[in-house]
């Protein structure tokens, strides 16, 4: 008869959790002190551009600048969001410490000076360089280093926006359409938590939004306990979201591209691009579309808070952000896409609920999440995201507008580094089909299994 075997594996977990909390917690200490200082930083920086509207200007000079100290000094740092998505892929030659000085400075500078960008990027580079720095002391092996890697990413991106949640989903996501690896789910969890704490007791609040809206039953079937005519309003929403995260990431791609393509010295590019803002702003007779877009400088401006009320945007408020934006970023002038998502999904949103007759504030809402979910393919984050700012209540909604608005949105995305685990038009042509099927679409795809780096 064979004796039984005893198994210690909770134990064993227990041990795992304990190591790994004391690796996260000093990372994520300092992650959320260093978001904390950078978002006090960024808002000192806006107010003090809207006393001092002339610095619009001097935004080529600062391009010009930016894009000097990055070549002469910057190394890979200028690869961004990609260099750290690459290095949790197959690690490489590593992450430099100085990307979290450089994309911090340059940053601000960008917003100081009127360029239109947001803060994420800024979050996760610097999470991603603080945890590879920890990696180094602490001397661990490869796939530890990316998990702590992970774990960066997941404490930028919480503290920044006071999503912790949302943080450990979205770093876990954004590395691989389609696909999910669980295996540092709990460490970016933990990380997300300690970097949103430690960045609220800094004394950095964020903003906070309001949807008013509740769902009630108004339909014909008494078991359907929300409004179905709505529902199928937030999907045709949903089908715009996801073509403009779509057209947002086209385009910015596209202005990079070209840049590169016909301008040759590379200083010349942010004066460019620095002029064409410029020269917009003027035209247009505004303001409301250089620097983060939160809030407005005036109290009728166009800005996110002001798209969750009745007349807070105009009918091509969405356009000029994703404009202005792509310019912004496609030029090299450094930041985040993410909050100039949000501007562009909440206005957009707010114009479709005013020509459909449906909620301005759950529509604002929703197309705050959807179009970042269409522009970044991380459906599930953003509705996480959804939950964790306006409620659970309209979580249903969330949902659906997050997931159409990734279908919709195609292959496309800000990051270039993403991978494919399966194609969607595979699942959309095709059904759920054999194994064997959905392995060779992967391999057509550039993602393969039979690959060890994509395990």
């Amino acid at each position: 008869m064979k004796q039984k075997k005893y198994s210690f594996e909770q134990f064993e977990i227990l041990i795992y959790l304990l190591r790994w909390s004391a690796y996260i917690i000093p990372v994520s200490v300092v992650i959320g002190s260093l978001v904390a200082l950078f978002l006090f930083l960024l808002d000192f920086a806006t107010h003090f551009r809207w006393g001092h509207q002339w610095l619009l200007y001097l935004l080529p000079l600062a391009g010009i600048g930016i894009t000097l100290a990055y070549s002469l000094y910057g190394k890979n740092s200028e690869a961004g969001n990609n260099l750290i998505i690459d290095e949790i892929h197959k690690p490489g030659g590593g992450i430099p410490a100085r990307m979290t000085p450089f994309i911090l400075i340059s940053t601000v500078i960008t917003h100081l000076f009127g360029g239109s960008a947001g803060r994420e990027g800024t979050a996760v580079q610097m999470g991603g360089s603080i945890s590879s720095v920890f990696a180094r002391w602490y001397g661990i092996k490869s796939e530890d280093k990316r998990i702590l890697l992970l774990t960066g990413m997941a404490a930028g991106f919480g503290a920044v926006f006071g999503t912790p949640v949302t943080g450990a989903i979205f770093a876990l996501e954004v590395l691989t359409i389609g696909r999910i690896k669980y295996d540092a789910l709990i460490p970016c969890l933990i990380a997300g938590f300690i970097a949103d704490v430690t960045c609220t007791a800094w004394g950095i609040h964020h903003t906070h939004y309001t949807i008013a809206y509740r769902s009630a039953h108004t339909g014909f079937v008494p078991f359907i306990d929300f409004d179905m005519l709505l529902l199928l309003k937030v999907i045709a929403a949903g089908v715009a979201f996801g073509i403009v995260g779509y057209l947002f990431a086209e385009t910015t791609h596209f202005i990079k591209d070209t840049a590169k393509r016909y301008i040759s010295a590379k200083w010349l590019i942010p004066v460019v691009g620095g002029v064409v803002i410029i020269m917009s702003a003027y035209l247009l007779g505004t303001d409301e579309y250089l620097g983060l877009g939160v809030n407005a400088r005036t109290k009728d401006g166009v800005s996110i808070v002001s798209a969750f009320h009745p007349g807070g945007a105009a009918y091509l408020s969405w356009l000029w952000k994703l404009l202005f934006t792509a310019v912004t970023l496609g030029t090299g002038f450094k930041g985040g896409e993410v909050t100039p998502l949000f501007f562009i999904g909440a206005t957009l949103g707010n114009i479709i609920a005013t020509l459909s007759h449906a909620p301005i504030d759950l529509f604002a809402g929703i197309g705050f999440i959807a179009v970042f979910a269409g522009a970044t393919n991380t459906p599930l984050a953003c509705t996480m995201m959804g939950v964790e700012l306006f409620g659970g209540e309209n979580l249903l909604y969330y949902a659906v507008a997050c997931f159409t608005a990734y279908y919709f949105s195609g292959h496309s995305g800000i990051y270039s580094s993403q991978r494919m685990a399966f194609s969607i038009f595979h699942i959309t042509h095709h059904g759920y089909e054999t194994i064997k099927e959905i392995k060779e679409s992967n391999i057509q795809y550039g993602y393969s299994d039979q690959n060890p780096e994509n395990r």
